[in-house]
């Protein structure tokens, strides 16, 4: 059941239009000075409050941009940030992030078994689909579908965003609700082990 969930996940944001990103990278840019301070100058953020967006599929962050200034998505940090831009400077500063190039740290060896082995294979004991089956095996995502790249984000970022859909926190992921559903019986060993497992992640 939980899989036919995450197909019809699959198959809603796949005809989302509105998130189409068709920005322009140089002009996107300049637009990004706000952005700096917590992001750093090419999106590798400074820690982990801040997600690194360096190298993110630009129709996911333009959608999750759309979200957090449309209130969809609850950002206290991005709070009136992004009020003074329309959407085709969204497009753009997205464009300029998706390219370019994401840090990436290391796995804390302790957790990569673990880590490793729910984002290649689920957890099949808790009916949980494999996270690269969305985020692809080298964790840089898919761009048309919306998923986002997770490779080199900081654990605690993840770690937090993970724990946010658990909780109902964060629920803008589509009618399907399909990360709310795969968490939702996620530990926290386990999530701070994928989590782990996705900032060495090449």
């Amino acid at each position: 059941m939980r899989l036919l969930h995450l197909l019809a996940g699959t198959l809603v944001i796949l005809s989302i239009g509105e998130a189409s990103a068709k920005g322009d990278a140089e002009r996107g840019q300049p637009l990004t000075a706000l952005c700096m301070a917590c992001h750093g100058p090419d999106g590798n953020s400074i820690a982990a409050a801040f997600p690194n967006i360096a190298g993110q599929n630009a129709q996911y962050l333009l959608k999750q941009m759309q979200d957090i200034k449309s209130n969809a998505r609850s950002a206290p940090l991005m709070t009136g940030m992004l009020t003074a831009f329309n959407d085709q400077q969204l497009e753009d500063i997205a464009a300029y992030y998706s390219q370019q190039k994401t840090n990436r740290g290391n796995a804390d060896p302790a957790l990569v078994e673990l880590g490793e082995s729910i984002y290649r294979s689920g957890i099949k004991r808790k009916k949980i689909a494999a996270c690269s089956s969305c985020h692809s095996p080298t964790g840089s995502g898919n761009g048309p579908a919306g998923f986002p790249a997770l490779s080199g984000q900081w654990p605690g970022y993840t770690e937090a965003q993970l724990k946010a859909f658990r909780a109902g926190e964060r629920t803008n992921d589509g009618d399907s609700s399909m990360m709310q559903i795969t968490t939702l019986d996620l530990s926290d060993p386990e999530i701070a082990a994928v989590s782990s497992y996705l900032y060495g992640l090449h």
